[in-house]
């Protein structure tokens, strides 16, 4: 059975408390429901009905990633829906899927995903659909991205294999 943070996306984690597990659900589809809006944790500790720190705390033990990670999934996910199956500007689905700034907006979906906004949009295009048979749940859990560390954080290990990679200076003494 796999139990990395991707499959407890879905699921919740035993031994928390049914009361509260209902509560971060109720927060959890709020989020699904309107990924677009801002949802600070006071927010979402509010809808849930706990303190904030609990709130943060609950949510990551009870689904195996930050609230804001969890949001950022969502988002990433629409934009590729949107990019895939509609012929939407990259500034529009940007704004539509609750991003502030293109900019961010690309960014952060290529780190997520690995490349552009454009480069998916046009891979998607160029790719032969035989996999119009499969259920849409089934592909959309595929191709889910996988939010294990902040993207920052995800921004600084790909600085560091570049700096790694490179040759490094050997010192040559003079006589």
């Amino acid at each position: 059975m796999e139990t990395g943070p991707a499959s407890r996306q879905g699921r919740v984690q035993a031994g928390q408390d049914p009361g509260l597990l209902r509560r971060l659900l109720r927060a959890k589809d709020r989020m699904d429901a309107a990924s677009h809006e801002e949802w600070p944790v006071r927010r979402l500790a509010r809808v849930s009905d706990v303190s904030e720190a609990h709130f943060a705390r609950s949510f990551k033990e009870a689904f195996g990633v930050p609230p804001h990670r969890y949001l950022l999934t969502r988002r990433i996910e629409r934009a590729k829906t949107l990019l895939r199956d509609t012929g939407m500007s990259i500034t529009d689905i940007a704004f539509q899927t609750g991003w502030q700034s293109l900019g961010t907006f690309g960014r952060t979906f290529r780190d997520i995903t690995g490349e552009s906004p454009g480069e998916l949009r046009a891979r998607e295009k160029s790719a032969s659909h035989a996999l119009d048979r499969v259920p849409a749940c089934f592909l959309s859990a595929a191709h889910r991205p996988d939010l294990t560390s902040a993207v920052s954080e995800k921004r600084r290990q790909d600085a560091a294999d570049s700096i790694a990679s490179e040759p490094a200076e050997v010192p040559t003494e003079v006589p």
